[in-house]
């Protein structure tokens, strides 16, 4: 399936069926976070069966329901690791999107003393994915434009430039804040970001659309 379609085919979703995450669903999901893990140095976990985490006011306050599985994304504390955090758990939603599951992001809505997880001196966990069958698949969040996300480029902008910007618009951010500019210098990509809550992982999670629906091959990103 074609990346944007498949951007565009998920959803956030708050509320699950009780059918379990298993078999070669979830052998492929594991294989492919724990492949995230070793390619960016994170601690991603599955977990699953949990609903501790789920199961308290934040999550009632949150409008979750049926929550008993998700992805908690782990990573050892710096600069960069809310940024990583969005980046990989975004390439782990859209896996699990294409394997018929539905996901959201959740930053505060849940009960962090409670959850499963596995820390590591050194670590946090930065935010988790809740992740299930759906009661429904979600329904698409309201978009800016192209051009309300677009800064100074070069002239005449490629297509990977453009295809890119629309798979961004795609991206869930906090509070569906889209606080992001796109900046093109020759082959070169930047991305800047407005002040707000959790805006390095949206950051990261933008910059996996764009680069996944604009070809790693055709720009880098500018330092």
């Amino acid at each position: 399936m074609d990346i944007l379609e498949l951007m565009r085919q998920r959803h956030s979703v708050r509320s699950y069926t009780d059918r379990k995450i298993e078999g070669d669903t979830r052998e492929k999901l594991e294989a492919f976070i724990a492949e995230c893990n070793r390619e960016s140095g994170l601690n991603m976990q599955l977990v699953l069966d949990e609903k501790d985490a789920f199961s308290g006011f934040l999550a009632h306050y949150g409008k979750f329901s049926g929550v008993t599985d998700y992805i908690a994304v782990v990573g050892k504390k710096s600069e960069s690791l809310d940024e990583k955090a969005g980046y990989y758990g975004e390439k782990a939603v859209l896996y699990a999107q294409e394997l018929g599951l539905n996901t959201c992001w959740v930053a505060m809505t849940f009960s962090r003393g409670k959850a499963r997880v596995k820390i590591e001196d050194g670590e946090k966990l930065c935010i988790v994915i809740a992740l299930g069958y759906g009661v429904t698949q979600g329904v698409p969040h309201r978009s800016k434009t192209r051009d309300q996300v677009t800064g100074s480029v070069s002239d005449n902008p490629p297509e990977w430039f453009y295809r890119g910007i629309d798979a961004a618009l795609l991206a869930p951010t906090a509070v569906n804040q889209q606080k992001f500019s796109f900046f093109l210098d020759g082959n070169k990509v930047s991305v800047r970001t407005g002040i707000g809550f959790y805006t390095k992982i949206d950051i990261g999670i933008v910059k996996y659309h764009f680069e996944a629906a604009a070809g790693k091959d055709n720009f880098v990103w500018a330092e």
